[in-house]
């Protein structure tokens, strides 16, 4: 049976070249990045490299980039951090309602200590307004945390605009108003500096951009305070305590590397995948509806609700054909509530219960393509046979 993975937004594969950068460090270089002797002072100077690879790939500097064990490490570090450090100055965050788990439970343990949170609308293309974000700010705002790109329908945020606007308020005097954004599904698809986009905290997970899990990092722009959130030693300049994941360091600088290099080659090749894949199934499959805006989301995604039919029985039906794909966030799995962001989209719960997310990679052809569309068409028309869903469509009608 053919094997096709259309999940690259939940994991990649590691890229070949990523793990040779890695190997050494799992075998001989084996010392520990703080120890002073020979060792140790290998394992540093591996972990400086990485972090200047990391921090040219979003146009910071080295000192400013904080090594993690993920994104959703990064993006709590981000948002209790900034808010615990500040919190005297005021307990108001603004957030949008597509946020990922990690920073919507951030932000809900927050306000369960008493922080006030105003989540943005999305509307019905999926994507924050900025005036909506100028009319939720308050005297007492102290962080507004809005993704780069959502994970599960891939639309791109007015970060940049967010920017501009935090810019302007901190030179009427607020200096302690900062901007977060989750840059985790954008990295190695948009290009990102931190200067154009004026966020002051950006967080980055490895395992998105063909390394392997276990590595993130947190862009914190000098001059913003944190209060770490996992103490011990005296590592990452006091904000992240623990022992340096050394080979998993220098595979995320090796990532970000070939992201940077290769981003314009894999995002024509996923783009075209993309939208090959998107034209077939529109013509050969009905009662479907897009999700997001379908210009301003990234190349590689696509998130479509077929109506009568339950996403979860669809992945499964698709995963015994041997297609991967995902019903949402991957962190959000095992739920059986409805999807959030579809939801946020202002979709009723079947369709939001009836999503698939299919994100294509570098390294998917057009016969796997093919061979989703044949799989995928044969499935929805059994599952909707099968479906009490569709017998009450057709009674109604």
């Amino acid at each position: 049976m053919r094997k096709v993975y259309l999940d690259h937004s939940a994991t990649t594969p590691s890229d070949p070249r990523v793990v040779e950068a890695m190997l050494p460090f799992l075998t001989e270089k084996f010392g520990n990045a703080s120890s002073v002797h020979s060792f140790g002072q290998e394992a540093r100077a591996a972990v400086d490299r990485a972090r200047r690879q990391v921090a040219t790939f979003v146009g910071a500097r080295a000192n400013e980039i904080v090594f993690t064990s993920g994104g959703t490490e990064a993006n709590n570090l981000a948002t209790r951090g900034v808010c615990e450090a500040a919190q005297s100055h005021g307990r108001h965050i603004i957030t949008s309602a597509i946020e990922h788990p990690s920073v919507r439970s951030s932000v809900h343990g927050l306000k369960q200590h008493g922080w006030e949170v105003t989540q943005l609308p999305v509307y019905d293309d999926g994507i924050v307004r900025i005036e909506d974000v100028q009319a939720a700010l308050r005297p007492d705002t102290i962080l507004i945390s809005v993704m780069m790109a959502n994970n599960e329908i891939g639309t791109i945020q007015p970060i940049a605009e967010i920017g501009a606007l935090v810019r302007a308020e901190r030179g009427r005097g607020r200096g302690h108003l900062w901007l977060h954004t989750d840059a985790v599904q954008a990295a190695g698809r948009v290009p990102i500096d931190v200067e154009s986009l004026g966020c002051d905290l950006l967080s980055l997970s490895a395992h998105k951009i063909y390394a392997p899990k276990g590595c993130g990092a947190l862009f914190v722009r000098k001059g913003v305070r944190l209060t770490p959130q996992q103490v011990g030693g005296h590592q990452e300049r006091e904000r992240r305590g623990g022992t340096e994941a050394v080979a998993n360091i220098v595979a995320f600088g090796a990532a970000t590397e070939l992201a940077q290099s290769e981003m314009p080659e894999r995002n024509e090749h996923t783009q075209r995948l993309r939208d090959r894949f998107e034209e077939q199934i529109a013509a050969s499959v009905g009662e479907i509806v897009f999700n997001g805006n379908s210009g301003q989301r990234l190349p590689h995604l696509s998130n479509i609700s077929f109506r009568f039919i339950e996403g979860e029985g669809l992945l499964i039906h698709l995963d015994m054909q041997g297609v991967a794909v995902s019903s949402g966030s991957a962190c959000s799995s095992g739920t059986l509530e409805p999807s959030p962001v579809i939801q946020a989209l202002g979709r009723d719960d079947e369709l939001a219960r009836g999503s698939i997310r299919f994100s294509f990679g570098k390294d998917n052809s057009e016969a796997d393509v093919d061979y989703v569309l044949d799989v995928l068409t044969r499935a929805v028309e059994s599952l909707r046979k099968l479906s009490p869903l569709s017998r009450q469509a057709v009674a109604v009608r």
